[in-house]
């Protein structure tokens, strides 16, 4: 098997035609890049946000504290598991598992490498692809929000109600944007197979600068920036991650959704917001950096870098950088409130997406025509967008009235105002007069003396 077939990628004809221990391999393997994303994750979030905020982290159990996310989670397996009173005990159980599965599911039409030989069998490094396959993840990502809902409702309290009813709305704002900004990779890439948008980008592009055809990056995070930034915020939004994490905030929710959730539950809770983020990450990278194909510079200087079993270490590496990321927010952006949150989604977001779909498919449909007529096609709509920019009248600020003009323009029958100058008059009702009264002198005796 020569390295230029391994380093090829795979296609739907590839799939499908594993033995069953590979194919229970490959689910092992994606199981377990999971439960290790959940004990790395917190172990590295702790590090990351200890080293923003010049405190050490975790540090004593394990080298580098490695092993101080394992204890937490022996911990709250032998932690008292409490069951309220007025829960739906089959729901409640129910709930955090349906966020874990949900998580990991969507691992399994991730590429995580080209075709590789396992034993004698050529295998693309990935449990399944289909031809649909991002429509796949999109879908586990929405359902995983059921188990936040229903763990809300089930619990039987207030807060957890609102925090579940805060993720619905969460899911319903963020995911239009998300959807959009995938639909732009659709139209680049010409298919909805992870796969496919991954080979999509492993050719580069060429650029025609003077005459001279110049190497460029083919990734999408960079020739579809706009929706590669739209996507980035809306996964934060979808994973409830700081500084959207507003189903779990402790400000004003105590915890949220998982307020009456101790224990196992708990933490299972936890393990699939950590899945979930990673999950996401590699989504991402699928889609925007390349997936596993190695950086530019890279490639530009080594033409293995593709074959065999690297390409994991430069998918898992920018994975980790994602996650970083996401830590990095964390430890930056305060919590925003929810009308500034929903109000971001819808009229911020949404707009702009909607726009830039419009201009790629603009773009798409003038790939044809001769440099002249995109010259016309661009330019003329471009220049009228700037000389409206320039041109257009700027809204001159209104007079602020004086604290006088607020005063009389009050209506009639107001609630009393206090005095301007801050100095409270007697009152009218008073009619009790103090007497100003004189010290009293009292002449000392012929008996007294100094005690």
């Amino acid at each position: 098997m020569n390295a230029v077939y391994l380093a090829q990628d795979p296609t739907l004809a590839d799939f499908g035609r594993d033995p069953w221990w590979l194919v229970l391999g490959k689910i092992v393997f994606a199981f377990v890049v999971a439960v290790l994303a959940t004990l790395l994750g917190v172990w590295f979030e702790r590090r990351v946000v200890g080293r923003m905020a010049v405190r050490p982290g975790p540090n004593q159990a394990g080298p580098f504290g490695l092993l101080q996310t394992l204890a937490d989670g022996l911990k709250l397996a032998f932690k008292e598991d409490i069951l309220p009173r007025t829960a739906d005990k089959v729901v409640y159980f129910f709930a955090p598992v349906i966020s874990v599965v949900c998580a990991v599911t969507a691992l399994s039409v991730i590429p995580f490498g080209p075709m590789v030989s396992i034993f004698g069998h050529r295998t693309p490094l990935q449990v399944t692809d289909v031809s649909v396959a991002v429509l796949v993840v999109l879908a586990f990502s929405s359902l995983a929000v059921y188990g936040i809902v229903l763990g809300g409702w089930a619990s039987g309290s207030t807060y957890p109600l609102l925090g579940g009813l805060r993720s619905a709305a969460q899911l319903v704002s963020y995911e239009v944007t998300m959807g959009l900004s995938v639909v732009a990779v659709f139209m680049t890439a010409g298919t909805m197979s992870t796969s496919g948008i991954v080979a999509a980008q492993g050719d580069g592009t060429r650029l025609n600068i003077g005459g001279f055809e110049l190497p460029a990056p083919g990734w999408y995070a960079i020739l579809l920036l706009p929706s590669f930034i739209m996507f980035f915020i809306a996964i934060v939004g979808e994973t409830n991650r700081a500084p959207f994490d507003l189903p779990e905030a402790e400000s004003e929710l105590v915890a949220g959704f998982q307020t009456e959730y101790s224990s196992l539950k708990f933490a299972l809770f936890m393990l699939s917001e950590y899945v979930a983020m990673v999950t996401m990450s590699a989504f991402t990278v699928t889609l925007f950096l390349g997936g596993w194909h190695a950086p530019w510079p890279i490639t530009a200087f080594w033409a293995g870098a593709n074959s065999g079993w690297w390409p994991m270490l430069w998918f898992f590496g920018k994975v980790v950088m994602l996650v970083f990321v996401f830590v990095w927010l964390r430890g930056t952006l305060p919590r925003l409130r929810y009308d500034q949150f929903m109000r971001f989604g819808w009229k911020v977001l949404l707009p702009i997406n909607l726009v830039w779909i419009m201009v790629l498919a603009g773009l798409r449909s003038i790939e044809d025509w001769d440099s002249r007529g995109k010259l016309i096609a661009v330019g003329i709509p471009a220049g009228i967008l700037l000389l409206a920019t320039l041109l257009w009248p700027s809204r001159k600020p209104q007079p602020k009235p004086t604290v006088q003009e607020q005063v009389n323009d009050r209506p009639h029958g107001s609630f009393p105002l206090p005095p301007m100058d801050l100095q409270v008059p007697p009152s009218p009702r008073t009619r009790r007069v103090v007497a100003e009264r004189e010290p009293a002198n009292i002449a000392a005796g012929p008996d007294s003396r100094e005690v």
